[in-house]
């Protein structure tokens, strides 16, 4: 049900200026308070989606097609990479439970368990942990646009814990604390997307090397070339969406598990159970010890094992939290665990099999049906990042990291699910030139690992904020948790800065530039929000109605005259309906397009809309709960000129189309039928013209007369003849208004850099002209938007920043 259209009284917030003209602060009294509630629109509110039963099972097969193709064939690889000769036994053992225990507390017991309780709203990542505290403290300035959108839980002080609170007061009043949480939320994001960038190339590259087992003449051309074909093609199905990739990926990922869990059952049982030991801890230790420096720098091979973690948690608004703990825990974490047990059983029997240990110990038989799906698996690896990359650059845009640039939801079902074109083809770009740069696994080896664990020591610490101050767990719970996890991604990222000269310096390189481009766009934004706050008036600050007391007319006559604080000059009226398209939709602001419109024409159109188009998070709306209409003023005999202005908020779902060249019209019925509905408290579910016969003629349209027995007497003829005449008056004007003509109405903002003559204000205009350039390449088009041109008016105005 549509919630209830109420007007904000003007009296109940008292706007004060300050900081300059037009910037207004808004003292609270309990009525204040109290319409604020009632403003906001629960159906605005992003919500998690939460399925049961077949629903789980479905999201968790597909999970298994997109998220567990790179974890789940780096068995085809981690022993080779850890070891650059041959192992004994006791380091055989070593690795192993090294292997065994990473998997275990880094992948099932951090992520499966904890990390992925770090969701905002069912999206995952670094970036949503960052935007999760940002509701529950203040550290962020947010869009005027997303501000009713997002559901504020930050609860009172005397609620929380003494660490806690500490946590979130140093959060809150730390300027510093509020820049390094907003650097490393978003280097988070670009560490995963310079993966995104790596991980098809390495994967794919790496699959079709491959073929060097049965053909080892094959050129290296022809490898380069055929992996540039895969990725093309990879590429060009992502517009299919998550639901049908993951689903059609899944049985191969299946099929390469199973194989897994089979050819370890059987090296177990054939060669040597005894590698079961592996399961104590103590032989890890023992390693460290044993082999000191070399031990350490071994990690960086070991690493390898749980590459795609930071993917999971990423891709988890495409899944939910139950599908991957399903999906995880009952099929892959088993069949790697018995994957890599029995390759160690098959290496401590067979001399040199480290070097390629996966197809050395396929069993009899199997080796070309492994083969084939062993390529399969590793080209599937790839959609891991992609999918990831889609998510969390979604999150960022929400919150103004990077320009509004064209999503597309893949799913009526899931709607986390998302696939964004141009991305997309920047992707391919890039993967194809990383692998025409580096043309073998060998050097992208080099650069690979060192972004996964940077992610995942960054998410350890924004987790244990999150442990104080939103799950507000007591400081003896978080600490031992925080030291076990930071002490195991302490030792892997100081093993992995060991690459950084040898490669990894390219993705670091990578994820510092898109970091720079993410908070480069947000500092001009904030500066664009500062300048476009001097336009937020409210309309009573903005206009007033005056009567023209005329002792020669019955009637006074009524006008409207811009306020005494900006001159109070008259304001006179065009013909038509102007469609004023504002970009906040508070519902006691004013459009910044028409406070531009009436200082440089001192007129309005004879009907006023203000449309707001609000975007939810679901396939579509129901027409009947798609508008909302209401008054811009208060009825008031001072205030009749000012009854034809109305403010219009569309809701639409991502499958709706509502900018069409019928917008017009189905504004005009809208405001018709609110019309009906407010004077005469019929609802208008019956046709219009049945409608209007019904409130002008009908005894049953006043709700006085449905009631003969209130002690309230029934009104008078002339009384109830003035109420239906202004009705009939209101739908007449509105009536003509829409029959002379419909004019859509639009802003043209443009910036201009303020000038301050030192080296801070020179720094300063050289990152808002990049913001600028950016902003004037991204921006949505005029023509571009689906109505009439001929009835498509822009104004432009200029805001110094």
């Amino acid at each position: 049900m549509a919630p209830d259209r109420v007007q904000i009284a003007d009296e109940a917030i008292n706007r004060v200026a300050s900081n300059g003209p037009g910037i207004y602060t808004r003292e609270k009294s309990m009525v204040a308070e109290k319409e604020v509630e009632v403003e906001r629109d629960e159906r605005d509110i992003r919500k998690k989606q939460e399925f049961k039963g077949k629903y789980v099972l479905w999201l968790a097969y597909q999970s298994i097609g997109v998220i567990y193709g790179d974890i789940g064939t780096s068995p085809l690889y981690v022993y080779s990479s850890t070891f650059s000769s041959e192992p004994s036994y006791d380091d055989l053992l070593g690795a192993l439970s090294l292997i065994i225990w990473t998997l275990t507390l880094m992948v099932s017991v951090k992520y499966i368990l904890i990390v992925l309780r770090a969701d905002d709203e069912g999206e995952g990542g670094t970036f949503a942990i960052y935007s999760l505290l940002s509701r529950y403290a203040r550290i962020v300035r947010r869009d005027p646009r997303e501000e009713s959108m997002v559901k504020m839980e930050r609860v009172h002080t005397s609620d929380l814990r003494w660490t806690g609170k500490s946590a979130r007061t140093f959060m809150e009043r730390s300027s510093l604390m509020k820049l390094v949480l907003k650097i490393i939320g978003v280097l988070g994001v670009s560490l995963v997307m310079s993966d995104g960038v790596l991980t098809p190339a390495q994967s794919v590259l790496g699959a079709i090397q491959g073929l060097n087992v049965v053909k080892p003449d094959i050129t290296s051309a022809t490898i380069v070339g055929t992996t540039c074909a895969i990725l093309v093609l990879l590429f060009l199905i992502q517009p299919f969406g998550t639901a049908k990739i993951g689903s059609a990926f899944a049985p191969i990922v299946i099929i390469w598990l199973v194989f897994n869990l089979s050819f370890g059952i059987y090296n177990l049982v054939h060669f040597d159970h005894s590698v079961l030991k592996a399961f104590s801890p103590y032989f890890a230790g023992a390693y460290f010890v044993r082999n000191k420096t070399d031990g350490w720098r071994s990690l960086g091979g070991i690493l390898l094992a749980f590459t795609g973690v930071e993917a999971l948690f990423a891709d988890l608004g495409a899944f939910t939290r139950r599908a991957i703990q399903l999906s995880w825990l009952c099929l892959a974490y088993p069949c790697l665990l018995l994957a890599y047990i029995g390759e160690a059983a098959y290496i401590s029997h067979h001399p040199g099999a480290y070097s390629n240990p996966f197809f050395n110990s396929v069993p009899p038989g199997m080796f070309y049906p492994s083969l084939v799906i062993a390529i399969l698996a590793a080209i599937v690896a790839s959609q891991t990042m992609i999918t990831a990359t889609f998510q969390l650059l979604s999150q960022i845009i929400k919150l103004s990291y990077f320009p509004q640039i064209k999503v597309k939801h893949t799913s009526k079902i899931f709607h986390g699910q998302i696939y964004i074109p141009w991305v997309n083809w920047l992707l391919m770009v890039g993967t194809i030139a990383v692998t025409a740069a580096y043309s073998n696994t060998t050097k992208l080896g080099e650069a690979y690992g060192v972004c996964v664990i940077l992610v995942t020591f960054i998410t350890t610490n924004m987790v244990a904020l999150v442990a104080l101050v939103i799950w507000r767990l007591p400081l003896y719970l978080v600490v031992p948790g925080y030291l076990i996890f930071g002490t195991l991604d302490g030792l892997y990222l100081s093993s992995a800065l060991t690459k950084v000269p040898d490669g990894a310096w390219f993705t670091i390189g990578l994820a510092l530039i898109l970091s720079s481009v993410f908070i480069l766009w947000r500092y001009g934004k904030e500066n664009q929000w500062r300048a476009e706050a001097e336009d937020r008036i409210p309309p009573s600050h903005l206009l007033t109605g005056v009567l023209d007391n005329d002792a020669e007319n019955e009637k006074p006559n009524s006008h409207i005259r811009l306020a005494e604080t900006l001159g109070g000059a008259p304001v006179s009226r065009l013909r038509g309906v102007g469609i004023f398209f504002d970009k906040t939709g508070s519902p006691s602001g004013t459009p910044t397009v028409f406070v531009h419109f009436l200082q440089k024409f001192q007129a309005a159109p004879a009907v006023v809309v203000f449309l707001h188009i609000r975007p939810l998070s679901t396939p579509t709306v129901a027409p009947e709960d798609r508008f909302s209409v209401s008054r811009c003023f208060q009825r008031t005999s001072k205030a009749v000129a000012l009854q034809d202005f109305y403010r219009v908020t569309i809701r639409h779902g991502y499958r709706d189309q509502v900018l069409t060249n019928d917008l017009g019209l189905a504004i005009y019925e809208e405001i018709r039928n609110f019309i009906i509905h407010e004077k005469t408290g019929v609802t208008p579910k019956a046709s219009l013209p049945e409608v209007h016969a019904a409130e002008v003629g009908s005894d049953a349209s006043d709700p006085a007369s449905s009631d003969s027995s209130s002690d309230t007497p029934p009104p008078t003829l002339a009384r109830r003849h003035d109420h239906q005449e202004s009705v009939r008056e209101s739908l007449a004007s509105l009536q003509a208004a829409y029959e002379d003509q419909v004019v859509h109405i639009v802003g043209k903002e443009q910036m201009r850099i303020r000038e301050v003559r030192n080296a801070r204000g020179w720094v300063r205009r050289i990152v808002l002209a990049a913001f600028l350039f950016l902003r004037s390449n991204t921006g949505s088009k005029v023509a571009n938007m689906n109505l009439d041109v001929e009835k498509l008016v822009e104004v432009g105005f200029v805001k110094v920043i």
